[in-house]
This record gives C-alpha cells, structure tokens and sequence, in this order.
C-alpha cells in the first residue's frame, strides 16, 4: 500500500505503479477527488472509493458519474472497507480474466502436459514443479506439436499466480508493427485507423501470466522493448510518452535452437539470458513411444466427446500401430489421425485399417534414409540426419540411437550447441 498527501502527489504515484484500487479524501491540500477522478480513469483500471465528512448527495452523484465505485461517509468502519476494498479488487481480477479469455467453468477442459510414465515424462514433471517456486521467466523448448501451450497453461494454474489472468500470442508470422500494439497497446491516433485506445497483452496480464510461444521468431526491435518490460517492469503505449507499471511472469517458447540464433545474430543475446534463466524440454512423441497408448486413450476420450461419438476403444493392432508411426507433428499430429479416424467410422472399435498416416511417412520407429552404400555410409547418414533434428544436441542424439555419449561420431563440421540445465495494491489518497 502506497500513500499520498496531495493531488499532484497522487498523479506521481499512480504513474510508477498500476494500484488496483485508490481511495480518495474528497478534500486534499490541492483540489478534491473530483480532480483527481479523470485522471485515474484516463490513465488506469484502478476502481476509486471516495471518502468524506462532508457529504451531500450532489456531491455522492457527482464523483460516481464520474466513475468513482464506492463513495462513503466518514468515520468509516475499517471492517466494511476492507471489504468494499476485497470486492473491487476480486473484480478487477475477473474483468482480466475475462479480457485473457480464462476465466474457466469446468475442470475437464484442461489438459494433462505429463502423460504417461517414461522416464523423459517424468523428468519434465519434477523439473516443471521446480519452477513454480519461482516466478523467474520460463524458456519451454520442443518441436512443433509436443504441447509446449498446455505446459505453459499447466505452471500458471499451479502457480502463485493462477487467480490471475493468463494470456498468450504466437509470435511467429506476426508483423512488428501488429506484434508491437498486440503487447504494448497504443493510444488513440497513434497510428491510421487507430480510432480508439487499446489495452495491450501486457496490460491485461498485469500481475498473471504472458505466454509467448515461437519467441525466436519474434522481430529484434520488439525483442528490445520485451526485455525493458521484464527488467524494469514497465512499458509504453504506442504513440505514449509516458511508461506505465506492469508485474508479469513470461513463460517463453520455440522450436529454434535459440543459442544458435544468437550465434547468428537474429535473437538478442540479452533477452535469450533473461528467458533462459530456468529450461523446460518437451520432448517428441518418438523419444516416448510407450506413452501413447496413454496419450492417444485420452485423446480418442476427448474428440469422441466434442464430436458426439459413442464410447470408442481401440482394436487390438491399432495401438501398436500408432507406436510404431514416427510423429513428425507429435502430440498434434496423433490427435488429427485420431480425429480423422473417428470420422470414418460409426462402429466402437478403431483398428489400423481406419488410421491414415500422411504418405511421405511410414508407420515405422526410425525414418527411412535414402541413399545407397556401405553400412558405414548409411550409419553416418542416419547419425546426420538426427544430428540436424535435434540442432546438435549430442545427448538427445545419443538417447534417440540408444548409444552412449562418446559413441556418437560426428561427420564435417561439428554443430554447436549449449545447453544449460534448469534453474492487490492499493493506494491512500488523504491529508
């Protein structure tokens, strides 16, 4: 909680931090609330309570049209306004809910990130409860497809933070102007077609959670302006002169090797630190075939809900059909087969006849490699052909060949690779 004896002092406070709720001394050295009520209300959410001994009721009228919440007549029991204060501040709360689009009714829409029961999955587990103990930025990396949203989804509701809104933008294929006033906001006539002011992501967010996935594909100016709001907690409205606070949790995520971007210069190594601080790695279905018998289980459970199917198994050849396909789209890719194979049949039973996979892939454990030669040839090719997969990483290449570390000889130039393990305010106005 934050005070202030004056209204020029009030408008300074309100600057540095975004209060949930002020509570205005009708009378002050320099003016009244009535002063002071537009420019909160120009400037912020907060919800404003009006305290005074001298009420009338032009005067009660007045500062609730202009957007004053409560107003009360003082002496004021402290008990009723600590709970005038818990309601403003619970609905504040919910209008970012509802802005983030989270405000959920029911439990089985969300979904588990961690099944099945191989050691990878239980990896990510501990590592993922790890990090709820810390509200540092979260860097998830894996292939397109492995569910990187819903572990993001999954740390905010178990975190500190999970009363507060999550939200969340995919950076990739986004212009940097769009990418900008989707963070940032802007204000009125900031630009063409500008016509009104926009709250940005940020905002919305303020005291929740921002999820930001494929990052590395983010533009380096806009990379700039990410890495001041994390680091001094604060930003700008396009077409603002003035900063405005914000306290939010980032939780990042690419399919990039973003340690070879900032080698090549197209992600700023700064802001590669300061997301990088704690790890996640989802990794692909391939490195985990006997946890889709589970993941697909619960899968077929769900589309055969949403698209009013009976209750639907699997035949005794489907699942080890599944297991033996490679999922190159992963978790995305099972959940499509799944969904066009349910749409092909009305009986109860799915087999591998009803699955189809796409015909550059064969449902086999290991991809196919495509040149003639010596058993030496087609080994170095296969030990290639990984290495590109997983952007160098020489101990994800030695766990997907089943070889030890020293095992894995490189053919021509050695990729590079680094890989680090993981690690309601209120504001008194009054003389």
């Amino acid at each position: 909680m934050e005070e202030a004896g004056d209204c020029a002092s009030a408008k300074a406070q309100l600057r540095a931090f975004g209060p949930d709720v002020a509570i205005l001394d009708f009378r002050l050295p320099d003016g009244t609330a009535l002063d002071l009520i537009p420019y909160i209300r120009a400037n912020s959410t907060t919800s404003i309570i009006v305290l005074t001994a001298y009420a009338t009721i032009d005067t009660a009228v007045e500062a609730v049209k202009m957007g004053a919440e409560q107003f009360l007549t003082k002496p004021v029991e402290l008990q009723t306004l600590a709970v005038v204060i818990e309601r403003l501040i619970e609905n504040q709360r919910n209008r970012r809910q509802m802005l983030a689009g989270t405000k959920r009714g029911h439990l089985r829409d969300r979904v588990d990130p961690f099944l099945g029961d191989t050691p990878a999955i239980r990896e990510l587990r501990e590592k993922a409860e790890a990090v709820l103990r810390t509200d540092s930025p979260v860097l998830i990396q894996g292939e397109t497809g492995t569910g990187k949203t819903e572990l993001s989804k999954w740390i905010h509701r178990h975190s500190r933070r999970a009363d507060e809104a999550f939200v969340d933008l995919n950076c990739a294929g986004i212009s940097r102007e769009f990418l900008e006033t989707e963070l940032f906001g802007h204000e009125k006539g900031a630009f063409t077609g500008a016509a009104v002011a926009k709250q940005g992501l940020l905002e919305v967010a303020d005291r929740g959670t921002v999820f930001l996935d494929e990052i590395g594909d983010m533009d380096s100016q806009v990379q700039a302006s990410v890495l001041k709001a994390l680091e001094e907690k604060r930003f700008r409205r396009l077409g603002d002169v003035r900063d405005r606070s914000v306290d939010i949790r980032l939780i990042a995520a690419t399919h990039h090797n973003l340690g070879a971007l900032v080698a090549e210069r197209k992600f700023r190594q700064d802001l590669y630190y300061r997301i990088s601080a704690l790890e996640l790695r989802v990794p692909p279905l391939r490195e985990r075939p006997a946890d889709i018998p589970a993941i697909a289980a619960t899968l077929l459970e769900r589309l055969s809900r949403d698209l009013g199917h009976g209750p639907v198994t699997f035949g005794a050849d489907a699942l080890e059909a599944l297991r033996r396909y490679h999922w190159p789209g992963n978790i995305r890719e099972l959940r499509n087969v799944l969904e066009r194979a349910l749409l092909r049949t009305s009986g109860n039973i799915l087999d591998a006849r009803t699955f189809e996979f796409p015909s550059a892939s064969s449902p086999t454990l290991t991809p196919t490699i495509q040149r003639a030669g010596t058993l030496d040839d087609v080994e170095r090719d296969y030990i290639e052909q990984v290495l590109r997969e997983e952007n160098g990483a020489i101990d994800r290449v030695a766990q997907r060949l089943g070889v030890s570390r020293s095992a894995v000889v490189l053919q021509g130039p050695q990729a590079q690779h680094r890989h680090r393990e993981a690690q309601g305010v209120v504001i008194v106005v009054s003389r």
